[in-house]
């Protein structure tokens, strides 16, 4: 079995909030290990992160034991970053096990070929505002810039704020795509940039099924040949996907 999840968003909210996702997500993560091939964890697994040479945000004990202890028992993980992940380093590698994508990836897995990707900048050409913040802040320079000229607290505050101020951005888009949906539910429309994304791919790429996280909604869409699923948030509707040994992608909700 193969496993998706994305969007965990370690060390949002306040503390409260942000320990009672991180335990959910642990125990996840424990639930799963007991016949997972592979975990593929889809971007923005942490609210914010970024390593210093010799530095990492303190926090997330309970996550970075579980991950190291599942690769110890020769279980795969998988880590795409996100846009609020992009500056992993080399960290959870040395120290957890995992392996590291910093771009999308066409996978096979159970003689599926699946392909795999946060999101976070597709289908973006229409937007110079967001092609210019992703082009930033994937920078080297300010990357380097950002670790040698700024104290970790201060680099981790700014972070902190700046990760807070785009998660409550995409909050109040969120709640206003919800209230102008039927019946004030789930605007479909918000997943639909990224399927455009995925027919146009598929149109020149052998594809079975498409995962990304990002957009915060979970979503199963069919269209003929075409799948694409969209991954839940955890702080609101916490969902993950599955692949089985017969090739079947599904998406499940989190239960309570």
């Amino acid at each position: 079995m193969y496993y998706f999840a994305s969007d965990i968003h370690l060390g949002a909210g306040d503390e409260a909030s942000a320990r009672s996702v991180e335990r959910r997500f642990v125990a996840w993560l424990d639930a799963v290990s007991r016949d997972a091939e592979a975990i593929f964890l889809v971007g923005d697994i942490f609210d914010f992160w970024f390593e210093y040479r010799r530095v990492v945000p303190k926090g997330f004990v309970r996550t970075l034991g579980k991950l190291a202890e599942l690769t110890d028992r020769g279980i795969r993980v998988v880590f795409f970053t996100g846009n609020h992940d992009m500056w992993v380093g080399d960290y959870l590698r040395r120290e957890c096990g995992v392996e590291i994508y910093t771009s999308p990836q066409l996978l096979t897995l159970c003689g599926q070929r699946v392909f795999v990707a946060h999101g976070d900048n597709m289908k973006i050409d229409d937007q110079p505002l967001l092609r210019a913040l992703n082009a930033t802040f994937r920078s080297r320079t300010l990357r380097w810039a950002f670790s040698w000229f700024l104290h970790p607290d201060l680099a981790l505050k700014f972070g902190q704020w700046w990760s807070g101020k785009s998660r409550k951005s995409h909050n109040r888009a969120d709640e206003e795509a919800r209230r102008n949906g039927t019946g004030g539910g789930f605007d479909a429309s918000l997943t639909e940039p990224l399927i455009a994304y995925a027919r146009e791919y598929a149109a020149t790429h052998a594809v079975d099924h498409f995962v990304f996280g990002h957009m915060h909604f979970p979503r199963d869409f069919r269209d003929g040949s075409l799948h694409v699923v969209h991954l839940g948030c955890w702080e609101k509707d916490p969902a993950y996907a599955v692949l089985n040994d017969r090739g079947e992608l599904t998406l499940k909700k989190l239960e309570s």
